[in-house]
C-alpha cells in the first residue's frame, strides 16, 4: 500500500510552460509525506530545448532541508534506491523522473508548506525554479 497521499501538482514556472525555453519541467508532482513523517517524492519530465547537454548537479529546496536525486534499481531481485551525483539531459531529449526510476526524495520537510519550489543546479547557477502547489 502506498503510503503517501499524492498532491496534484501545478507548476507555476514561465519555463514550463514555455517551449522555447533551454530547459522545460513538464508533469511535475510531489507527493504528501504521511502524518509525522518529513519526507516526499518529487516527480516530473525535464526536456532540453537546447543544443548543448544540460547536466543537474543539484536541486535545492526552501521548504525541505535536502533533496537528492535517486534511481530506483533492482539487483537479486531487490530494489534499492542509490543517489545520483549528477542527471545529464541531451539536446532535444526529456529525462523522466517517475516511480520506479529517477525520482527527487525531498528530506526534513520545514513546517506544512502550501507551495513548494524547486531550484535545478548546472553547477552554482540555477537553470530552473519551479513552483508546485497542491491542486484539488
Amino acid at each position: 500500500m502506498n503510503r503517501f497521499v499524492p498532491i496534484l501538482a501545478v507548476a507555476l514556472v514561465v519555463a514550463c510552460s514555455d517551449a522555447r525555453a533551454p530547459l522545460v519541467a513538464s508533469d511535475v508532482t510531489i507527493n504528501k509525506p504521511m502524518p509525522g513523517m518529513q519526507m516526499a517524492a518529487g516527480y516530473l519530465t525535464l526536456t532540453n530545448n537546447s543544443p548543448e547537454p544540460i547536466t543537474i548537479t543539484d536541486v535545492t529546496s526552501p521548504q525541505y532541508g535536502a533533496v537528492e536525486m535517486h534511481e530506483t534499481m533492482i539487483e537479486d531481485g531487490i530494489s534499492r534506491m542509490i543517489e545520483l551525483s549528477e542527471v545529464t539531459i541531451e539536446p532535444s531529449s526529456s529525462v523522466a523522473f517517475e516511480p520506479g526510476g529517477k525520482h527527487l526524495m525531498l528530506m526534513r520537510q520545514k513546517g506544512e508548506p502550501d507551495l513548494v519550489t524547486l531550484e535545478l543546479h548546472a553547477d552554482e547557477t540555477v537553470v530552473l525554479t519551479i513552483s508546485v502547489a497542491p491542486g484539488d
